[in-house]
């Protein structure tokens, strides 16, 4: 069994190594969308669109080919003025797309959307967004809304995932914060407030399960634990690290370009697993010195989780607590790995040391590798 184990991590580093792609976390986009009820039956929605995506999207949508030259040779030009106009030329395009794709429902029936003013465009860390206005019409006495956003999904192919973040005020009399996906579309403005956290749970743990890069970091970290409390020590200090800058980041206190971030997350692993080859050949322990570059890298990722999340709001009690929740879902994954991981690693390296040596080395050398190849490609394609 132990040299089952052994064989089975080997082959799950190779294949990291010639299938994984340079970005982790894929081409992913945010939509934000800032809903409120001016009125019972009336509901309005400010959604927030990457320029390039919607334009495209549109387009391709509608078979609007003026939308996709006029929108293309804006967002070449950089001209806010010139990309706003050209939605504008084609708000009926752009309407359709957003509509079919976004809707406000009270009780099961659809709240009738119609434009409200002007596109607005917007820089959101050096990239366009296109801020679209709409007022729903609902029925009147409803109580209940949900709101639900298959907007950019995976099937269109410009993008892998995408998630909106919706904040609300005074809707239904109540206030808070949701992210949607693909996998949960749709929420209610009378979901409970544990309903709300399950959701921000479970999206920080498919968070962490589906991005590659934080488990190869992860495992390099294990792999160059030999005792348990080395492997407590490094997990606290990341866990540590990363929330810190997770929380301050998603509360936009702290922020950083994604240029920056995803190649220095990229080499973090390589560093961290070098470590490890190091004190295979050389035979000395990195000791403190690899909890600082932890806990230094550990910044850095949190600030990629926030990233991912997408969050850019006001502080809010609510908020905070959604971010404590979807943190705990961080952590959640990366205990279950370390679980799954350490003690089987253990035991091969006490039972076989030969096997145990050699599976550590062959790991942090993939591991290693990888770090290097999506240093490589991130530095030049972001």
């Amino acid at each position: 069994m132990v040299k089952r184990f052994a064989r089975m991590l080997l082959t799950i580093g190779v294949t990291f190594i010639f299938t994984s792609s340079a970005f982790a976390h894929g081409f992913t986009s945010v939509v934000y969308v800032d809903a409120t009820s001016p009125e019972r039956g009336h509901v309005r929605t400010e959604v927030g669109l990457e320029y390039d995506l919607l334009v495209v999207s549109a387009a391709d949508f509608e078979h609007d080919d003026d939308l996709f030259n006029a929108g293309t040779a804006a967002f070449e030009g950089g001209d806010a003025n010139a990309q706003a106009a050209a939605l504008d030329a084609h708000a009926a395009t752009v309407l359709a797309y957003v509509t079919h794709r976004f809707a406000v429902t009270a009780e099961g029936e659809n709240c009738a959307p119609t434009r409200d003013g002007a596109v607005r465009i917007e820089q959101r860390e050096g990239v366009p967004y296109a801020f679209l206005a709409l007022d729903h019409r609902c029925a009147q006495g409803a109580e209940v809304h949900e709101i639900t956003s298959r907007l950019f999904p995976a099937s269109e192919e410009y993008v892998r995932d995408t998630k909106t973040i919706v904040t609300y005020e005074d809707l239904d009399v109540q206030s808070g914060t949701a992210s949607l996906d693909a996998s949960h579309p749709t929420f209610s403005t009378h979901q409970t407030r544990w309903e709300q956290y399950w959701e921000f749970f479970t999206l920080g743990a498919e968070h962490l399960y589906g991005g590659i890069d934080h488990i190869l970091f992860l495992l390099a970290l294990i792999v160059g634990s030999r005792r348990l409390r080395d492997i407590v020590a490094v997990a606290t200090t990341f866990t540590v690290a990363h929330s810190v800058t997770f929380i301050l980041a998603a509360l936009g206190v702290v922020s950083a370009p994604a240029s920056i971030i995803e190649p220095v997350i990229a080499l973090s692993i390589s560093v961290v697993a070098g470590m490890t080859l190091w004190r295979l050949w050389k035979g000395e322990d990195a000791g403190n010195a690899r909890l600082v570059w932890v806990f230094a890298f550990g910044l850095v990722h949190g600030l990629g989780f926030a990233s991912a999340l997408g969050l850019d709001r006001d502080f809010s009690w609510s908020l905070l607590s959604s971010l404590l929740v979807f943190n705990l879902g961080i952590e959640t994954v990366q205990l279950a790995i370390i679980l799954a991981v350490f003690p089987v690693l253990t035991l091969l390296r006490r039972r076989v040391p030969v096997a145990g040596i050699s599976a550590t080395g062959a790991i942090a050398g993939g591991v290693c590798a990888m770090g290097l190849v999506w240093f490589v490609q991130r530095a030049i394609l972001i």
